[in-house]
């Protein structure tokens, strides 16, 4: 056992994230005092609500590859991967000469260019249900436009999606009450892997719904996959009501060559992209069959100044034709599951309840077992150890999303799984105690 792990045996939670706040603070004084300026001039201090946790958030000053150093000199194994977006870490070669070459032939030329067939062929050659693709800027506005278009095929306005599902800023669809920040659409929600229910809602609104919208994994929602049942049921639904069938992958389109949809050879009628397609540049995409996205030859207007930014198209190229093949995306999937195997494996052992969902090279932590097949809302329990898991990581030198994410990058290889894993034994071991005290053993 550990010097470090016998100073974290506590008796009880609360003991246990009072400690491991002080150590927290006591080690990133500079975080602390930038946050205290930042929120004289931003509300929150800070500016993306994902990155606002207490008593403040670790502020970053570079990285490298798969490394990330804070502003207080604190070298961190970077877990988070830019919540998806960061999949090449943060120095690949050939995007940096690719961004050096784009810059010195300027940036903003307010015209169409060649980079922007060529990302769009990439990208219609790749995902089943693409056969045509215009760009946004973020997923958000991916799902948006997505959600446009349907209603205008459609002719309708009514919008299926599930409880707990993210699909933005915008659209964002809690398990508990609202969000005041979702645009007021018609949304009509349906439980997630709950097919019965799904069929039920669209029946009380036959003839209104203009999509079904759903992630083939829920992201924020915790790293919950769809069944295969789900979604095949989800595409037959769809087609007896006349929706459009939106898959949201903008997270999942990295689980092989042409996203979750390939992998389980099961094609909507539209798809959104964004995050990591671009290259680490901001990015977003929606594209779909030929005929629903013909509406955007003349019908529907789709207007953004940056959709089309030299520096995102030029990156995405590189990223998508030359970087992340089929065969590499085929790679970090198996070295995700793989990962994601050993972890359970430990917590079994140890038989605690705790155990990480997801698929691929997403998952995240949960501290229940069995482990959870649908989201849901979490106890005070098991949000304490969520934030003791977190604040153990960044001791042992582990950056992680806080809600407990981990998205591996390509630079993210066998000594660095390694790490992960040892880390993740000695928390077991270290607060064993506390997670088989937490209740959450079923």
């Amino acid at each position: 056992m550990s010097a470090a792990t016998e100073l974290r045996r506590n008796s009880d939670l609360d003991s246990a994230l009072v400690e491991a706040r002080a150590l927290y603070v006591a080690g990133r004084p500079k975080s602390a005092a930038l946050h205290e300026k930042a929120s004289e001039v931003m509300p929150g201090g800070n500016t993306r609500s994902v990155l606002a946790y207490s008593p403040f958030p670790t502020a970053m000053a570079r990285g490298e590859d798969c490394r990330l150093w804070d502003i207080d000199g604190r070298e961190y194994l970077d877990l988070c991967g830019e919540y998806t977006a960061g999949l090449f870490g943060h120095s690949e070669p050939l995007i940096h000469d690719v961004l050096h070459s784009t810059l010195k032939r300027g940036t903003n030329l307010a015209a169409v260019g060649e980079g922007e067939e060529k990302l769009a062929r990439i990208l219609c050659g790749r995902f089943p249900s693409i056969e045509r693709v215009r760009f946004a800027n973020s997923g958000t506005e991916a799902n948006l436009m997505a959600l446009t278009a349907a209603r205008a095929k459609t002719g309708r306005n009514a919008i299926m999606a599930v409880q707990g599902g993210y699909h933005g800023g915008v659209l964002t669809f809690p398990l508990a009450g609202r969000s005041m920040a979702t645009l007021p659409l018609d949304v009509v929600l349906c439980r997630y892997n709950d097919l019965a229910d799904a069929r039920r809602v669209a029946a009380e609104r036959a003839g209104e719904l203009a999509a079904i919208i759903v992630e083939p994994m829920l992201g924020s929602g915790g790293c919950i996959p769809a069944t295969v049942a789900f979604l095949q049921g989800l595409r037959e639904l769809a087609s007896e009501c006349g929706a459009v069938l939106i898959f949201d992958e903008v997270m999942t389109s990295r689980m092989s060559g042409g996203g979750m949809q390939a992998r389980l050879g099961i094609t909507p009628d539209m798809t959104t992209l964004g995050k990591y397609i671009g290259g680490g540049m901001s990015f977003g995409a929606f594209g779909g069959k030929a005929d629903i996205m013909s509406l955007f030859d003349g019908k529907l207007p789709h207007a953004g100044t940056f959709n089309n930014n030299v520096l995102s198209m030029a990156a995405g190229s590189t990223a998508m034709g030359e970087i992340f093949t089929p065969e590499r995306a085929e790679a970090l999937y198996r070295s995700g599951e793989a990962l994601r195997h050993r972890l359970n494996g430990l917590a079994e052992q140890a038989d605690v309840p705790m155990g990480f969902t997801g698929i691929g090279s997403m998952m995240t932590v949960q501290f229940q077992r069995p482990l959870p097949t649908e989201p849901r809302l979490p106890g005070p329990a098991e949000e304490a150890l969520r934030e003791l898991f977190f604040f153990d990581m960044l001791q042992a030198g582990i950056y992680l999303a806080r809600r407990g994410m981990v998205a591996l990058s390509l630079p993210v290889g066998a000594t660095e799984l390694d790490r992960f894993a040892a880390a993740v034994a000695e928390f077991i071991e270290a607060r064993g105690t506390l997670l088989k005290a937490s209740g959450g053993l079923h």
